[in-house]
């Protein structure tokens, strides 16, 4: 199943995306109709015939599944294959022209030359009033201020269009003419482009787990593949060109050679360790902004007006040729869309951390596969399955070690023959540790049943000792007085500041974590059963005494019933608190369970397995809450009838 669905993604989440279409249609219309009848009903008819509304339940889990398939682009996979590989292309587009954007105020505000002067105009500015005092001679001074007041006049020199060379002028002009002539191949289409045979080998977007394909599948992917591949030569041409005129050259050479004869000159003046270091970060800062003017990549803003149209119309015309591609990018990519990363095509955005259902349906069914031989399971261990559990086992895990050991007598020795002679204590230690052979039954087992259990054994540990404990509080002023301020001491505490210390004395198995969660357990049971029995009116248990019941009876048959709701909502919320300890605590250290897997998920950003988690645990909540739903419904049957 998990090959299938692996090499029909997009077709599942076609049908399913159409199924959710039908269901949330329907579910309103009948909705509706239900509303209407109600209305009725309630004057003229029975209101019990329309008591109900899975309907809505139909809508709201149809509308929530919509909305992932559309932020999570499984709409656009589905319904546009071809999209993501021609964005692809696209994308390749603005990584080939990013060199020269990044100088034009197309993805900014200001040209690159305008921030690089305004930048350091201001440093040299701070440099030309921070010299240090005493760490230069005259001579030294006058001439690093000249070679400041020289970069300043190099700055000005390279904005003015005046001093612009011809050979820098017919370069730009260059790049300009090249970024027309590809402006003019989008213009004019395809033509007889065609995919290459390589490249329609690849499978297409959402059929396998290939995301994005990165040769062009289509005649446009191609036609913007083809432009994209010349545009990397414009760009690098662009990066090679330097605004340099004679005079420019002349003023850099008498610059760094004014820096360079006080970097490299001896001091003429008699320095300490301080005075040392404040000299050399000085001249090295002076001539750091040197050296970025030095390079020469300052243009006056009229020299890139040709370019920076250039680029504006090219971007207009790659806008223009992806036609429709443009509106369902618009509609169907929500966020960044598709970027072009080094050598490879990768999502942005929503599509990027929130994966497509019919992939979660893909790892759900890898993992949920019993053959481990087969790629089944996670970390060794399978999801969800069984095993034959060692009956002694369970009794070395229920039976401390220590009770045998407060039995009188002794432990068996060896006798003088070598040989050992046990004792009863022995045979009962081997009983408590599991070391006998007891026979065996069928177990549940993996990851989700290890999370399972935990929390179970922890409930029923808890309620087993917080129910009879918070009754007896309720009802008795010693119970209460006494236990009150111990559970009340550590109840506030959060579960996972208690972690570090119960992991750290019971280890990281089992032990520890079932611990935990008794803990959490104990304190909510205890608090909800003392809430209950509290709670019960005076006159209930007056009118017991006066029928003659015992108090056992009266605690039996009148307090504990009134305390069940509030024992019963106690179990539905200690569940609650218990799973999402019991997640973190196994984020913190385990080896199995959910918590684990999510958290080795989340070290290698594998979104899939994280969202595989999470549903898991919510569908694992809502069966809990189901369940308790159920027994509510069955053990006070008269809560919330008047």
């Amino acid at each position: 199943m998990a090959e299938w669905l692996a090499d029909n993604r997009a077709m599942f989440a076609l049908i399913t995306i159409i199924g959710l279409l039908i269901a949330f249609v329907w579910s309103i219309r009948i909705g509706v109709q239900q509303t209407r009848l109600r209305a009725r009903d309630e004057v003229f008819g029975d209101p019990e015939r329309t008591k109900g509304g899975w309907y809505w339940a139909v809508c709201g889990v149809s509308a929530l599944m919509l909305v992932w398939f559309y932020y999570s682009w499984g709409t656009a996979r589905a319904v546009f294959p071809n999209a993501a590989n021609e964005l692809c292309q696209v994308a390749k587009i603005d990584e080939s022209l990013a060199p020269i954007s990044a100088a034009l105020p197309v993805r900014s505000r200001y040209l690159k030359s305008t921030t690089l002067v305004v930048r350091n105009s201001a440093q040299l500015e701070a440099l030309a009033t921070s010299m240090p005092e005493g760490v230069f001679s005259a001579d030294e001074a006058r001439r690093l201020e000249t070679g400041v007041d020289q970069t300043r006049q190099l700055i000005a020199l390279l904005s003015n269009p005046e001093f612009t060379s011809q050979e820098t002028k017919r370069s730009l002009a260059d790049v300009e003419g090249q970024l027309a002539d590809l402006t003019g191949k989008l213009e004019a289409g395809p033509g007889d482009l065609t995919p290459s045979p390589e490249a329609l080998t690849q499978p297409r977007w959402g059929t396998s787990e290939v995301e994005i394909p990165m040769l062009p599948m289509t005649s446009r992917g191609a036609m913007f593949d083809h432009v994209s591949a010349e545009l990397v030569d414009v760009s690098k041409d662009f990066l090679s060109i330097r605004n340099l005129s004679p005079q420019a050259e002349a003023l850099i050479a008498s610059t760094a050679e004014l820096i360079n004869s006080v970097k490299k000159g001896e001091p003429q003046v008699d320095l300490d360790e301080d005075g040392a270091k404040a000299r050399k970060a000085y001249v090295k800062a002076v001539e750091r902004i040197f050296k970025r003017i030095d390079d020469a990549t300052i243009f006056p803003a009229q020299a890139m007006e040709g370019i920076n149209n250039a680029v504006a119309k090219l971007n207009s015309t790659v806008d223009d040729a992806k036609d429709g591609l443009g509106i369902v990018e618009a509609t169907f990519f929500p966020g960044q869309g598709i970027v072009k990363s080094k050598t490879q095509c990768t999502e942005q955005g929503s599509g990027r951390w929130l994966p497509k259902p019919s992939d979660v349906v893909v790892t759900f069914v890898t993992l949920a596969n019993p053959d481990m031989d087969g790629g089944g399971g996670y970390k060794g261990t399978r999801l969800l399955w069984w095993k034959w559990l060692s009956i002694a086992d369970v009794v070395g895990f229920l039976v401390p070690d220590g009770i045998v050991d407060m039995l009188p007598g002794d432990y068996g020795a060896h006798g003088v023959d070598g040989e050992f002679q046990p004792t009863y204590k022995d045979h009962l230690l081997a009983f408590a540790k599991g070391d006998v052979y007891l026979g065996s039954v069928p177990m549940l087992d993996g990851h989700i049943w290890d999370s399972l259990f935990r929390v179970l054994v922890a409930m029923a540990f808890g309620i087993m000792l917080g129910v009879p404990l918070g009754i007896y509080m309720g009802v008795s002023r010693l119970f209460k007085s006494f236990f009150d301020p111990l559970i009340e001491l550590y109840r506030p505490v959060p579960p996972l500041a208690w972690a570090p210390l119960i992991l750290t004395i019971f280890g990281i198995q089992d032990d520890g974590k079932i611990f935990l969660l008794f803990m959490v357990a104990f304190a909510i049971m205890v608090i909800s059963a003392r809430t209950g029995a509290s709670g019960t009116q005076l006159s209930k248990i007056r009118a017991s005494h006066s029928l003659g019941a015992t108090d056992r009876q009266i605690l039996r048959y009148v307090i504990l019933p009134n305390a069940l709701p509030e024992i019963l909502t106690g179990v539905r919320i200690s569940i609650g608190v218990c799973w999402g300890t019991l997640v973190a605590a196994e984020m913190l250290a385990g080896t199995t369970g959910i918590g684990f897997i999510e958290n080795v998920a989340r070290t290698v950003s594998d979104y899939e397995l994280i969202w595989v988690t999470i549903l898991i645990m919510g569908l694992l909540g809502l069966l809990f809450d189901l369940v308790m739903r159920w027994v509510i419904g069955k053990l006070i049957p008269w809560r919330g009838k008047g």
